[in-house]
This record gives C-alpha cells, structure tokens and sequence, in this order.
C-alpha cells in the first residue's frame, strides 16, 4: 500500500469510528481474481482460485468450492450432517448468480440432495424459473440425475435428540447419562454433551482476472426451524445478489433480518454509489440494527442481539467481510494468498452465543 492509500484508508476509519463506533479491519487494496467466503470456506476460496487460474467460469468455480463443505459431515450449517429442523429432517437452501448473464436460480426446503448449490444452478441454466421450493425442488433434482439419500449424519441426530430432550423438564425423553453408574468419569460424560444449537452457512464469491463476477450461498437454515422455514439464502437480493458491472455481496447470520431489508442487494447497490465493500456493509448493518425494534431481539442497550455477517466484493477485487459483532473473521484469496482475515464490526465487543 503506498503513503496515499494508506492516508485515505486510515482517514475512513477514524471517521467511521468516531461517527457509529464501527471497528474497521485490514484494508485489501484490489486485484483479481480474488475470492470471498465465510469463515468455514476456506477450502472453498482455495478451490474457486484454483479452478479461475485454469479459466473455468466463475460461476462453476464458486459452486465447485461450496460443494466441498456441503459434501463434509462436520459442518453441520451446510449440507450433509446439516443440523434438521424439529422434526428431525435436514432441509437445504440454496442460491446463485451469475454475473455475465445476470443469470440466478434457487431451490429452499430441499430434502435429499446433499448439493443444493448443484441444483440451484441448474434451475438457472435449465429453467425459466429463479426458486423451486419443497416437493418440487426434489423431484426437478431427481429429474436432473441426483440420488436422494439420508442427510442426517449420527451426531447431528444426537444433537437434534438432544435438542428436543431438554426442551421441556416434562416429557419422556431423558439424557443417556442420566442412566450412567455415578463412577463414570466427567470424560466420559462430556461426550452426551453436545452443543444444543448451531446455524451458519456458506457463501462465496469471485471475479476473475476479466472482471466477471459471481456468487452463491447455500445452508441447512436454522437448526431446529419450524419445518419448511426458508431464510435469506435462496432469496435473490437477501441472501446473495451480484450484478457484474458492480460487485456480489452474501451473507450469514440470522436471515430473517436480510429478509426484512434486502440486505445484499443494498450492499450491491452503496458499492455502485462508490462506498467501498467495507463501507457499504457496514452502512447496511446500522440500518438493520437502528430498523431492529423488538424486544426479544435487542440486548439491554437496545442493540440488536444476533450474529449477521456480510462478504462483498467490488468488480476491482477490492473485498471485505463485515459483522454486526466483534471478532469475526472470513476466508479470502487475494490471488497470491489464501487465509483467513478479521472482519470490520459495527460494535466491537463480541456476541455471547
């Protein structure tokens, strides 16, 4: 970074602090390709840059990165070993976009399939319609050459067991280690204990050394969800939009607030006004946090009580991943390395959760 840059970098960060409070983070000055994700994508960007270097289409590469944390079983935000809803089946989001030719397609409450992201492209390429949903979604996926097989993996059973043992002190379902001899050790006993819930995502995004763009976001929801919820990922302009003459923008967090305020299309959008990435992110989150008013939602000094994380990136490369709460971090290839990097905030101290 040379003397101006660096001025003008720290300049806009001593002015966003002072104005919201906001924590800002590394300054990536640009250059494609380049690759964003959340923090679970590193594999991803890593697979997406590979693929761009060897001139595949940036659509294909991000779905191509995305797929292998869909296809892992200890992530279990996404795809198989995805934590069910409460009635114990995993049902899958997903979306994309394609920069070039504006094109997107999606599928929500996907049963079966442990690659939404795979089909979610094809209703783009082999439909004339953006969202298939449900029932429907299954049998188009079906009817493209995709096996329908069990997404639930034994620990995300366990935890979804769990779950619904300890939602009430009343019902007949115990703790396993509630019937262990009083010897056991606390090792042992440690193992009943699983965490009760999870949500996250991934989303990723690429342009390439042209400047084409594209994106995607796929996700199992909201652990636990009220069957056939859909949050912001399938959702065009919540959970992922991306124009190429601009910039893509995705998300992770809670999705009901990205569907309430068409979060990624606003981030798209505040770029194409010459905001940076980090700038127009943040811009977004203090608007849903000041459009946050209920009070379940709030913590005791009336700011919003959830995680929700943005990635964006500029046509130049430029990127940056913004979160509501401090000490959260993103995957990123810059062209030359991939790792992982601090995320500006809106209020720096981190989210109990």
């Amino acid at each position: 970074m040379n003397r101006r840059d660096f001025v003008k970098a720290s300049t806009a960060g001593l002015a966003a602090v002072s104005s919201g409070g906001a924590l800002q983070a590394e300054v990536h000055s640009g250059g494609r390709p380049a690759v964003i994700s959340s923090k679970n994508g590193l594999r991803a960007t890593g697979k997406a840059m590979e693929m761009l270097r060897q001139g595949a289409d940036t659509l294909e590469a991000v779905v191509a990165g995305v797929n292998i944390v869909e296809e892992d079983p200890s992530d279990q935000s996404v795809g198989y070993g995805g934590l069910p809803n409460d009635e114990g089946v995993v049902q899958l989001d997903a979306s994309v976009m394609h920069g070039p030719t504006h094109g997107a397609g999606s599928v929500a409450a996907l049963e079966g399939i442990k690659t939404p992201s795979k089909v979610a492209k094809l209703v783009m390429e082999r439909t004339d319609h953006v969202l298939l949903v449900g029932e429907g979604a299954l049998k188009f996926a079906l009817a493209m050459g995709f096996r329908e097989e069990n997404l639930l993996t034994d620990e995300s059973r366990e935890m979804w067991l769990k779950w619904k043992r300890e939602l009430s002190p009343e019902d007949d379902w115990i703790d396993p280690s509630d019937r262990l001899p009083r010897s056991v050790t606390a090792q042992e006993k440690r193992q009943f204990q699983k965490v009760l819930s999870t949500y996250g995502t991934i989303n990723c995004n690429a342009v390439d050394e042209n400047g084409d763009i594209s994106g995607v976001t796929t996700t199992s929801g909201l652990s636990y969800k009220i069957p056939g919820r859909v949050g912001d990922s399938p959702i065009i302009g919540a959970g992922l939009y991306v124009d190429n003459e601009v910039g893509a923008c995705g998300s992770t967090g809670r999705g009901e607030a990205n569907l309430k305020s068409c979060a990624s299309f606003m981030v798209v959008e505040f770029m194409r006004q010459g905001l940076s990435p980090e700038e127009a992110g943040l811009r977004v989150l203090k608007r849903i946090a000041e459009n946050t008013v209920e009070p379940y939602l709030l913590d005791e000094k009336g700011r919003p009580n959830f995680g929700l994380l943005f990635y964006a990136i500029n046509k130049k490369g430029e990127f940056a991943g913004v979160s509501l709460w401090g000490g959260r971090q993103y995957a990123a290839h810059d062209g030359k390395v991939n790792r992982l990097y601090d995320a500006a905030s809106l209020y720096n101290e981190v989210l109990d959760a």
